[in-house]
Formats: C-alpha cells, structure tokens, sequence
C-alpha cells in the first residue's frame, strides 16, 4: 500500500513539473543550447511544436542554460536568501565553532575520532541532500551544521595538529576557494545560488560551502588569535563587514558577489561570537560553556527550520491541490 501511494505521489510531481514545463517554454520562447555543438544553435517553439514532455526534450545537458526565475522557483535545491537564512547561518557558524569543541574537548572524543564520525555524518547528510529532488530544510541544513563542524576541524588540524600557520591556511583556502568559484563560472556561465538545479551545480556550491567555511575560520582565528583582535573587537570588526557589504547590496551592488562575501563572513563572525559566548570571563568570555552555547543555538536551529520545513509542506500541498 505504502508503494502504491509512494507512485502516486511520483506520478503527481512528474505531472507537476511536466506542467510547469510547458509554462516555461511560453515564457523562454528561445532557448540556448550548450556549448559543444557547432557554435550557439537558437530554437524557437511555437505553440503547435511544444512536445508532451518539455522536460524531455530540453534534458538536463540544457537546463544548465537555463536562467529564468521561473525555472529557479520551481528547481531550486537551496532556499531562498531571507532574514531567516542567515540567522541560521550565523548560528550554525557558530555551532560549528563550538560544537566541534564540545565533542573533541568536553565530550572527551578528542580530534581524531570527532574528525572521522562528523565526516561520515557529512558524508551521509550530503547524500541526502543530493538524493533530494526539491529544497527540503531539515536536510539541507543538517548538511549545513555539518559542513560547518568538518569545515571548522579542517582549519584546526592544520593549525594545531600539523601547525600551519594561520596566514598560510587561510590564503590557502582564498585561492581554494578563488578556484572553485572560477571554474564552477568557466562550467556553467553562473555562480547563482538560485539556480542549483543540476547535480553538477550542487557539487560545485557544496565545494564552495565547505571552502568558505574553512576559510572563514582560518581568517576568525588569524584575526582574533594571530592580529590580536580578541574575540569581541573580532565579532564587531566582522560584524561591521557584513554591515558593509549589506549596504554595498542595498546600494546596488552585484547580488551574487554580495551574497558570496557575506556568507564568507559570517563564519569568522560566528566563529567569534560562539568564542566570546563560550570563553571563560578570565579570557575575554561571557563564560556560558560550549554544551549549554550549542544546546541554545541548536534549539533556535531547529525551530526555525521546523517552521520553514512546514512552510514548504504546505505550498507543496496547496500546489498539488491546485
């Protein structure tokens, strides 16, 4: 029975995107092909010439050129930037910091055996992730927290266990992720977030998730450790960045090189906001601990994205309904 209504519910989605389809070559009237053929071929669909099956026809190959907010909405495999978004970045940013700390430190797990458990973790989440046709939350942002909490071990091993130097690593992890982004562009002619709707583009953006992670607690560590910052003049120095580069959006600044910068600063922001919450009053602390900081980060987490999961659920049965 639970097979039977599983197909059902495939059967609905396949009809569903089918439909959304068909809208969407009313709106691209002409459409790109690829690269790799002889030169840019055009071709123009008439209402007579739409085929049963849109979909089919464009292939997967073809909706890597594909750019309409249309095609985005309804694709999409990450969730739209909102307030919500980054205060659950923010957050996980800073669970990362402090949770890797709880289960190494505290929790008595140590590096090693904290690294190995929390890549399998991500190892798994991120399948899921992969596995999923639509946005889902709880799993795109469990994939986050731990993208977060391995991203955060990979800068600590280099720094404590191997003792790279903090400048080192973190213009490392620059020209790492400088890397990524340029041929995640040179591949696919886009770096927006809004247009993750090929496994290919989900590879290339969790790349960069998980560089600009490392980074970001590379250059949180080499401002407030190595420059001296402290952990509350790192949280407002940062603080103050993203200000900026929220009012270089506002401004008009380019929407894709904004949001990049900023998601790369939220990590050194959190990383010292967790720090300042969690360090002891005789090192510049508020002295809250790791476990009781990730339980109340971990707590809003989680409500907020009980609410967006339920949010989704119910524009998904209200467009089934339709």
């Amino acid at each position: 029975m639970q097979q039977v209504c599983r197909r059902q519910v495939e059967l609905q989605e396949q009809l569903s995107i089918r439909h959304e389809g068909v809208k969407l070559l009313w709106v691209v009237r002409w459409l790109p092909w690829p690269r790799g053929e002889t030169g840019y071929g055009w071709a123009k669909f008439g209402r007579a010439d739409w085929p049963q099956n849109p979909l089919a026809l464009i292939g997967d190959k073809h909706l890597n050129t594909l750019t309409t907010p249309f095609a985005s909405n309804w694709l999409n495999k990450v969730p739209e930037v909102t307030l919500s978004f980054w205060i659950i970045k923010i957050m996980s940013t800073t669970v990362g910091e402090t949770g890797a700390d709880f289960l190494a430190v505290n929790a008595g797990f140590g590096q090693g055996v904290t690294r190995a458990v929390m890549g399998a973790l991500l190892a798994v989440a991120l399948f899921m992730q992969l596995r999923t046709r639509r946005y889902t939350p709880w799993t795109y942002w469990l994939t986050v927290v731990l993208v977060s909490i391995v991203g955060t071990q990979i800068t600590d091993l280099l720094t404590d266990g191997l003792d790279v130097s903090l400048y080192v690593s973190t213009s490392a992890f620059a020209v790492a992720l400088a890397g990524i982004f340029a041929v995640w562009f040179w591949v696919e002619r886009s770096l927006s977030i809004h247009e993750i709707f090929t496994r290919r583009r989900e590879l290339f953006y969790w790349s960069a998730i998980l560089c600009t992670f490392a980074l970001g607690t590379a250059a949180g560590d080499l401002a407030t450790e190595a420059l001296g910052l402290g952990f509350t003049w790192g949280a407002v120095s940062f603080g103050a960045l993203i200000a900026i580069t929220y009012a270089a959006w506002r401004m008009g600044g380019n929407a894709v090189l904004t949001f990049w910068i900023g998601y790369i600063l939220t990590r050194p922001f959190g990383a010292a906001l967790g720090d300042m919450l969690t360090q002891a009053k005789i090192y510049g602390g508020l002295g809250m601990g790791a476990m009781w900081t990730s339980a109340l980060f971990l707590t809003v987490i989680v409500m907020l994205v009980a609410v967006a999961q339920f949010s989704v659920g119910s524009a998904r049965s209200t467009q089934t309904a339709e």
